[in-house]
């Protein structure tokens, strides 16, 4: 691509591509998107991301030819050679070790459309191997929450969080990773009153506007909720009533709450015992209190435990089923919470009901005249460990796992042993460089379809551009692939992305009540039963999505993070930056966002860098068992000691080649929060 005019850019109401705020963008007419009034960004407020969101659209480095590896380099191919050449292979691993041989990995940023045909293709083959990065970032927030509660999304609205009197946000900085979200609805609420509790080991932006922050050592997060659970129990401020009518299993509770103690377990948290009694106060006595929580406590492999712990605080204080409370989680990536919505994880089906449930199982064979498979297939980070042995091929749709898996050295030698991998993308990712086929897909610009937001709305993009080059829509790629593989034609017969959704609607019970035209430019929420005249808004009222009128309290133990930490070694933990999104590889081709943020750096506490002979602006070498990367030191008293923090994404340094792959034993996350590192002046 070269000429801007080549892609007749105009400007159609549509949804940032970037995280799970949801803003309505367009084409501004100047070679950049602008934002315009939408469902969440009322007054068309858009932060430097959305700003900068056209950048990668007319890249010089888009991918508009199909490619395939020819003694061992790429050379472009027509669309025929290179699609019967995926169909070919993939056929002839599947025939030699079976549908379970290949995993598929869906996209959290591309459409509900895409990704329902996605997970259609690998169930419809005899495969529930199909997984998105939500298995990265929430999946121990939805398998908590879906047990305890019996949905794993937000309880609550944007809207009606912007009217509570107290806000726990743990384990996440809104303020510059959702900072639409944070200035259009959490500040008119703290400017209304409403208390702001941050608990992060960091000092943030979201941290200058709390009147409570307890900078928690990384992978303590259970020895400080249960000593905020425990003075809430102690000092009497659980809600009796909702106790005795919507929980179970109280005396359990508070029979292991008696052998806590709130001073032993704030040392342990390394925080001072009055800021929890504070903290845990400020939450109980609110009217309406409501958690928001984020990576920080879900990239653990207690993750799971570790929101158990939370929802313990939140059913003990009533705050759940009204407006203003809840546990809400801020999702990632722009459709990481529809991915999931639309059955691209391996042990559900579209609208969470289980592969185990025969009654969904049939639904689907009734719409598809195949039944999908009955055991729960690999998570996307158990296959990146079986590479080459029980899992030979690998299809990649619109993710970089090469750069956002864990222990990434690994991972990378893993995409070596498979003996085959094809990948749909706009550029030539780290993922790439290990693909036998590439298809050229559509940047969000390019397509229509639907996308879920953090509150559960769904909404419609549009296209801004037309395609360059020979590249295709994402949703044609994935119907013809499909057609290829599967060999029943009618099966991905599709009339454009709205009959995908009808299709979606009728298999998936959250979404039933939707459509396109009631969407409009606006939006639906699920769950929309199909009688229902709108969706609801907060969850867990009168029953919880479980269907019961009850949810369990569960005694939550701490267990040690995976990585040990001798005497010289520091803790660290990895997050994200206002100006780069997840692997870095859209948005470090935006000049704009690189002006702002060309590099990363080490933020440092001054008594850790001191120690180390180490200067504000020092390369430095950080080191753990997986590998070694070398990056600019950021001394600031922000962090606090004994912690080291930088962002994943950059390919340099690649904070993945230090992390470990242990996992959660429910949620199967990795614990990129907490890895065991040496740091040291360079040279």
């Amino acid at each position: 691509m070269s000429d801007s005019q080549d892609q007749n850019p105009r400007a159609e109401q549509t949804v940032c591509p970037y995280c799970g705020v949801g803003c309505t963008i367009e084409y501004a007419g100047n070679g950049k998107a602008t934002g315009t009034a939408g469902p969440v960004n009322t007054k068309g407020e858009i932060c430097p991301k959305g700003g900068a969101a056209f950048d990668v659209v007319e890249h010089e480095d888009r991918l508009t030819e199909p490619l395939v590896r020819e003694s061992g380099h790429f050379v472009t191919a027509p669309w025929e050679t290179a699609l019967s050449r995926v169909a070919n292979r993939l056929g002839e691993i599947i025939d030699q070790h079976g549908p379970d041989a290949v995993e598929f990995f869906a996209s959290s940023n591309c459409t509900n459309e895409e990704n329902y045909v996605f997970q259609k293709i690998a169930r419809m083959l005899g495969t529930n191997n199909v997984d998105n990065c939500a298995r990265l970032c929430h999946s121990s927030t939805v398998a908590a929450m879906s047990e305890r509660l019996g949905a794993g999304a937000m309880t609550n609205t944007l809207d009606d969080l912007a009217e509570t009197d107290c806000l726990l946000v743990t384990g996440a900085n809104p303020a510059e990773q959702h900072p639409v979200i944070f200035r259009s609805y959490f500040l008119p609420a703290i400017r209304n009153g409403a208390t702001l509790i941050h608990i992060d080991p960091r000092e943030t932006d979201t941290t200058d506007a709390a009147d409570i922050h307890l900078d928690v050592r990384p992978g303590y997060d259970i020895q400080l909720l249960n000593s905020m659970a425990k003075v809430v129990v102690e000092e009497g401020l659980v809600d009796e009533s909702f106790i005795e009518d919507r929980t179970t299993s109280y005396t359990d509770l508070t029979a292991h709450l008696d052998d806590a103690d709130i001073e032993s377990g704030a040392d342990a948290a390394g925080v001072a015992p009055e800021t929890v009694r504070e903290a845990a106060r400020a939450y109980a006595e609110a009217d309406r209190a409501a958690i928001v929580t984020g990576m920080g406590m879900s990239q653990h492999t207690s993750g799971t435990d570790n929101v158990h712990a939370l929802l313990n605080l939140a059913l003990l204080t009533g705050n759940v089923g009204r407006p203003g409370t809840g546990v809400n989680p801020l999702r990632g990536q722009n459709n990481v919470q529809g991915a999931g919505d639309v059955g691209a994880l391996p042990n559900v089906l579209p609208g969470y009901e289980p592969v185990t449930d025969a009654d969904a199982r049939q639904r689907l064979a009734d719409e598809w005249g195949v039944e999908p498979p009955n055991e729960p297939g690999l998570t996307e980070t158990t296959a990146t460990h079986q590479f080459g042995d029980a899992v030979k091929a690998a299809v990649v749709f619109g993710e970089n796992p090469a750069v956002t898996e864990p222990n990434a050295s690994s991972v990378r030698a893993g995409f070596g042993e498979l003996d085959f991998c094809v990948v749909i993308d706009l550029f030539e990712t780290a993922t790439v460089e290990h693909a036998d086929v590439v298809l050229p897909g559509s940047s969000w610009a390019e397509k229509a379809g639907t996308v879920t937001n953090t509150d559960r709305r769904v909404m419609r993009m549009r296209p801004n551009a037309d395609l360059p080059g020979n590249a295709r829509r994402d949703l044609d790629i994935l119907t013809d692939l499909g057609r290829r593989l599967v060999g029943q034609s009618d099966a991905f017969d599709y009339d454009g992305p709205e009959a995908v959704f009808e299709e979606l609607t009728r298999v998936n019970p959250l979404y039933a009540g939707m459509s396109y035209d009631g969407i409009g430019d606006s939006y639906q929420r699920w769950p929309f039963p199909a009688d229902a005249d709108s969706g609801t808004d907060v969850l867990h009222a009168e029953t919880f999505a479980s269907g019961e009128q009850t949810a369990p309290l569960l005694p939550v133990s701490p267990s040690p993070p995976a990585d040990a930490v001798a005497e010289e070694q520091l803790v660290l933990t990895t997050g994200r930056a206002l100006q780069h999104f997840n692997s870095g590889a859209l948005t470090r081709r935006s000049e704009t966002l690189m002006r702002m943020r060309g590099e990363d750096v080490l933020e440092i506490h001054p008594d850790d860098a001191a120690a180390r002979n180490i200067e504000d602006g020092d390369t430095v070498v950080v080191e753990s068992e997986r590998g070694r990367v070398t990056v600019s030191a950021a001394v600031t008293a922000a962090i606090r000691p004994g912690v080291v923090f930088c962002t994943f994404h950059y390919l340099d340094p690649l904070a993945n080649a230090l992390t470990g792959d242990a996992l959660d034993p429910v949620a199967e996350i990795p614990e990129y929060k907490h890895s065991a590192v040496t740091v040291r002046k360079a040279g």
